[in-house]
């Protein structure tokens, strides 16, 4: 293996994103060979000996999956109150893996499970706006001024603004079926800003996340990503943010 730097040594071994190993760096918390390492810019080669909080790392080859989470599961690898995770329904072989941002409980749909640090962090950092997709149904008729509210903002926490593109699928008297896309990853976003609004969420589902959609999985069920896909994926991510630069 040719000299790698640090921070891309670090991320490789799944721990992290290189930004947040470039933090790890310069806390102090990194050793190479029994020697604290501090410098950004420092390379380690194939027998350097790398130590992060006390523990040794390796590289490792990066994971990508699909998993369509189904309803009453939380999106955890542990849970202090016993309710299900989603790795209950994972094999254990599967179970190093992080998922890219949260689903809550109820809502159900496209969870990326990888140990790709950079992946991670580019698909869920504010800065990039990756879009997620989302099927929504609500008790009762929206209103084109709640779609324009959504649209311009709405404060669902204080200090805390949230946004939605809105287009309306079905609508009656009794219900409204929307396609939601999402450009941040506030805590319960979508359910919170309905609730602002006077509705409750029905049903939620996350249909796709940037490039990567539900196509052939049921729910409960996970499918490995293709190298196509990842390459697509990671072409996609460069495009946005190259525009948001």
């Amino acid at each position: 293996m040719p000299d790698t730097r640090l921070n891309k040594y670090i991320a490789s071994s799944g721990l992290c994103s290189r930004r947040k190993a470039d933090e790890l760096i310069e806390s102090g918390a990194v050793m190479v060979n029994g020697k604290k390492v501090t410098e950004l810019g420092f390379s380690v080669g194939r027998k350097d000996k790398v130590f992060v909080n006390g523990k040794m790392i390796h590289p490792v080859k990066h994971e990508y999956y699909r998993f369509y989470k189904p309803a009453g599961y939380i999106t955890s690898a542990d849970d202090e109150k016993g309710r299900k995770t989603i790795y209950d329904l994972l094999p254990e072989n599967l179970h190093h893996l992080k998922p890219v941002g949260r689903l809550d409980r109820e809502s159900t749909g496209l969870l990326i499970l990888t140990n790709d640090g950079d992946l991670i962090n580019e698909l869920t950092h504010p800065s990039v706006k990756v879009p997620k997709f989302y099927r929504v149904s609500i008790n009762g008729k929206i209103t084109q001024n709640d779609i324009d509210a959504m649209y311009k903002g709405i404060e669902i926490e204080e200090g805390k603004k949230a946004y939605a593109e809105v287009d309306v699928l079905e609508v009656d008297n009794n219900h409204t079926v929307m396609e939601i896309v999402l450009y941040q990853g506030l805590n319960r976003q979508i359910r919170k800003m309905f609730e602002c609004l006077g509705y409750e969420v029905v049903t939620l589902k996350r249909t796709r996340h940037a490039t990567l959609d539900l196509t052939g999985l049921k729910r409960g069920e996970f499918k490995p990503i293709k190298p196509g896909q990842i390459k697509d994926l990671k072409n996609f991510l460069n495009r946005i943010s190259q525009k948001n630069a």
